[in-house]
């Protein structure tokens, strides 16, 4: 069975060009793609995630809210007793917040110019086949 992967935008942001993006990647290399559109609360991720019986979720923000919001995912995951759900998160984020989002829970953070290759690879090591 291929991996599934939820792709999520978080929050406010409406700008989902670079999920859609990766979401084809991933789908190219042979993942199942859970897109869930944009404004999603933490909450819904979580949700989306369990029903859709997904190994992984990638969430982006191009907001600024990221370290709010991805660890808020994290935590929910955990209380839900989903935390082998792994989550990576991608967008515009600052070099000094990926170490506090990474010790907060996420497996791996993307910002922009990272070559889909990398990311499709690095998805096809950490995130297990269901």
């Amino acid at each position: 069975m291929p991996r599934r992967i939820l792709i999520a935008k978080p929050g406010l942001d409406g700008h989902d060009r670079g999920a859609k993006v990766i979401a084809r990647a991933l789908r190219d290399a042979g993942c199942e793609v859970v897109y869930s559109g944009l404004h999603q609360t933490p909450e819904q991720i979580v949700e989306t995630a369990l029903q859709e019986d997904v190994a992984g979720i990638g969430l982006s923000v191009l907001s600024g809210a990221h370290m709010t919001l991805f660890p808020r995912v994290v935590e929910i995951l955990e209380e839900r007793d989903a935390g082998d759900i792994v989550v990576f998160g991608g967008g515009i984020i600052p070099g000094e917040d990926i170490k506090a989002l990474k010790k907060a829970g996420l497996a791996e953070i993307f910002t922009p110019g990272t070559p889909l290759a990398k990311v499709v690879e690095w998805v096809d090591e950490h995130i297990p086949d269901r």
